[in-house]
């Protein structure tokens, strides 16, 4: 792999050569790249692409860092899309096309999407991240899932080196999945569209919106009062990665068998349990972990959360090596005892 030096400059990029990722994953824990390239303009992708620089067996592409742990260094090219630009393409008159870049902060635009008058984000409020990485993980909080509102995706096809747009269809979201996590490294999110209403019914059964709208006194809620109570709700539940390293929920609420699910019930009780279509029951990841006794543990500087005990924390000099053990043992203990796996939702680079 050539260093940055040896690299011709491409406009619309700028290039560095071992480059410290520390501060561009919200984990925070140690680790370099050979090549470091961030994307300020899409169109730069073209040259990268006929560089050489963009292959998927060696380029990893990088947003904000906030769904990703590294426990060794990458031998090749970290990319990191930090293009900008949010865009009403089409007005419908109740719903309007919004092109976001994918480099754009996603709680920003939630926010903007709530100052220009549409609905439908609030629930996906304080979510970290880029847009660029949300149908990724098809992320999704408080009964609302970010695919209920793609209406299409920009990529660059890394097999084809040539751009696409896939329409919502095509991108096979499903729980926490999408086609993008099962062909890893073929497609470079460039941009998303959004297809956004003016009106739509509020969600506010899950648990703790409706009593943290009570407690601001909010008697008739609308989409921007929705925002700030999931805001208080997530600030006061989740550690800040601003301030503490964590990637949010580091495990998927895992979905077993309805017969599994009843068994489980009948020796816990109290078990969270919802039910889903095709004789399956989703269990709560962060339940199983406490009834293990793991929330709040902490081990050297890498522990379990004592907010929320999905989080696993970094405090503060943690490598991504001692984080995953920690994860790996947890993962164990809960199968041993519920007969269930729990599978991790960042990206980890081992």
């Amino acid at each position: 792999m050539n260093d940055a030096g040896s690299i011709k400059p491409i406009a619309g990029c700028t290039i560095s050569a071992n480059a410290s990722l520390l501060e561009r994953t919200t984990f925070r824990v140690p680790a370099h790249t050979a090549t470091l390239i961030e994307v300020h303009d899409a169109g730069a992708l073209p040259a990268l692409a006929d560089s050489g620089m963009l292959q998927p067996e060696n380029a990893l592409i990088l947003g904000e860092g906030s769904n990703v742990l590294f426990t060794r260094d990458w031998p090749g090219v970290v990319l990191s899309l930090a293009t900008r630009g949010i865009e009403i393409v089409e007005d419908r008159g109740d719903a309007a096309l919004v092109r976001a870049a994918a480099g754009e902060h996603w709680n920003d635009f939630v926010h903007w999407s709530l100052d220009h008058g549409f609905v439908g984000l609030e629930n996906l409020a304080l979510i970290p991240g880029s847009v660029g990485a949300t149908p990724i993980q098809n992320i999704g909080a408080y009964g609302t899932e970010v695919d209920e509102f793609v209406h299409a995706v920009a990529v660059w096809d890394r097999t084809t080196q040539q751009p696409q747009r896939l329409a919502r269809e095509a991108c096979g979201f499903a729980y926490r999945d999408s086609l993008f996590k099962h062909e890893p490294g073929r497609y470079l999110i460039t941009a998303v569209e959004f297809l956004l209403p003016r009106q739509r019914e509020l969600r506010l059964d899950y648990t703790g919106i409706r009593e943290e709208l009570a407690a601001m006194g909010v008697t008739q809620p609308d989409a921007r009062t929705v925002a700030q109570a999931v805001t208080r709700v997530r600030t006061r539940k989740l550690p800040d990665p601003a301030s503490t390293g964590n990637a949010g929920s580091f495990f998927k609420n895992p979905i077993v068998s309805s017969v599994q699910a009843q068994a489980l019930k009948h020796d816990y009780p109290n078990m969270p349990a919802w039910l889903l279509p095709h004789d399956q029951t989703k269990l709560s990841a962060a339940w199983l972990i406490e009834t293990c006794n793991f929330k709040g543990l902490r081990e050297d500087y890498a522990g379990v959360s004592n907010q929320h005990a999905l989080v696993l924390i970094n405090y503060g000099q943690a490598t991504g090596a001692q984080i995953l053990a920690l994860a790996q043992r947890i993962q164990r203990v809960v199968l041993e005892r519920f007969g269930t796996h729990l599978e991790a939702e960042p990206l980890i680079i081992a």
